[in-house]
């Protein structure tokens, strides 16, 4: 049997796992406020007069209010000089303010209001008459309408360049959580592995993961989790139906957590007794593509050199080329931080050059159709001295989880 992988009883496993949030302490307000002085400063340099930032990820971002979106307009307006300030329901400002991280004006309207004219005459109210907008990328496209429709004076244009830029530098301070939280989820898979037996469900064993990412101090649960076990783990994202495990299936489990707003994401692949000799090979070429990403990673290294390089090491190992099975199907990896899923990514035409401070996935995925699929995933991030891993991919595939 494949070390750590079954054994363990799951109240014993559960009983195993403590508490690891000690220490970590979310994002505080001068980190919020200095947010918005480069985003300011990026909008200055651009020579945009403004940024709207829609209710969710970004405006929680630069502003610490953490807002679902919904039809109702909830946003920050942030001018290129100047106080930011926020438009929203006004059934809803005293909620926003209980939730608020940075004070600022409030620019209110009723439900037969128009928000897109409260924006407006807010604009106008801050001697913003005309220019460019830029508008956050994930303003619904009916928001964005309405505001084109009622401020004709004004250039709306989409502001992801600017936000992408500023969210891929990771500060000391969101490092040391994601570090953390990416160590709770190894903790968490290595401890789903160790109970897995004959019979268990993927569905079972998900739900291991959602109580045992509690126990550790994720207090959401899991993010997400994906558990496949035989030819189910050929499908990169699952199979609609949960499977049950026996002797010498093949197994895949990628999960995340959220710890202070910031999102780990891990995957272990590894067999439920003695793997084949065609799993050997795979494993290790996916171990190798994945070394391969790491190292070609670095400052002034642009990322779809990572993508090529772990593309490169799975041709020389038999697998692909570019995206033909068994290889490779998709992109190497992808930014993470406050989403699972953020720019810029480790893919074929990804120019964007490698700074200090990003954060990147790790994941060549190998598939080999109507058998397994093999992936590993750790995160890494950008450093003077090149890339270091939040957590040590996996050992071998008789010990995935040995130090």
């Amino acid at each position: 049997m494949t070390v750590g992988v079954g054994g363990i009883k799951r109240q014993d496993a559960l009983n195993q796992l403590g508490d690891m949030t000690a220490g970590t302490n979310p994002i505080l307000k001068p980190e919020f406020q200095a947010r918005i002085q480069r985003l300011q400063q990026s909008l200055q340099a651009s020579g945009a007069k403004a940024m709207y930032l829609h209710a969710g990820t970004n405006l929680f971002y630069f502003t610490g209010l953490r807002w679902s979106p919904s039809e109702r307009m909830v946003a920050a307006v942030v001018p290129a000089d100047g106080e930011l300030f926020y438009i929203a329901p006004n059934f809803e400002l005293d909620t926003l303010r209980d939730y608020w991280m940075l004070e600022a004006p409030i620019v209110g309207w009723h439900e037969h209001e128009s928000p897109y004219e409260s924006f407006h005459s807010a604009m106008l109210k801050h001697g913003i008459s005309g220019g460019t907008v830029l508008v956050d990328e994930a303003s619904p496209f009916y928001t964005v309408t309405g505001l084109c429709k009622a401020n004709p004076e004004f250039q709306f244009e989409l502001g992801q360049s600017v936000t992408q830029a500023l969210r891929s530098i990771k500060s000391d301070a969101e490092v040391a959580i994601i570090q953390r939280a990416h160590e709770m989820t190894l903790a968490v898979l290595q401890s789903a592995a160790s109970i897995l037996e004959p019979g268990i469900t993927t569905t079972e064993v998900e739900a291991f993961i959602d109580e045992a990412h509690r126990a550790v101090g994720a207090s959401a649960g899991s993010y997400f989790c994906i558990v496949l076990f035989g030819v189910a783990t050929s499908f990169p994202h699952g199979v609609k139906d949960p499977q049950v495990l026996k002797a010498g299936d093949w197994v895949l489990m990628d999960t995340g957590c959220v710890l202070h707003e910031y999102i780990s994401d891990i995957t272990r692949s590894f067999c439920f007794g003695e793997p084949t000799e065609n799993q050997r090979i795979a494993w290790s070429a996916e171990k190798r593509a994945q070394l391969a990403a790491f190292h070609a990673a670095g400052i002034g290294v642009p990322c779809e050199e990572a993508d090529s390089a772990a593309r490169q090491s799975l041709v020389e190992s038999g697998y692909g080329p570019d995206y033909e099975l068994p290889g490779l199907p998709h992109r190497t990896g992808h930014g993470c931080g406050l989403d699972i899923h953020e720019g810029p990514n480790l893919v074929r035409g990804e120019g964007t050059t490698m700074s200090k401070g990003m954060v990147f996935s790790n994941e060549p995925m190998l598939v080999v159709p109507d058998q397994f699929g093999v992936r590993l995933e750790d995160h890494f991030y950008l450093t003077e001295d090149g890339p270091q891993w939040f957590t040590q991919p996996s050992k071998s595939i008789d010990d995935p989880f040995g130090s």
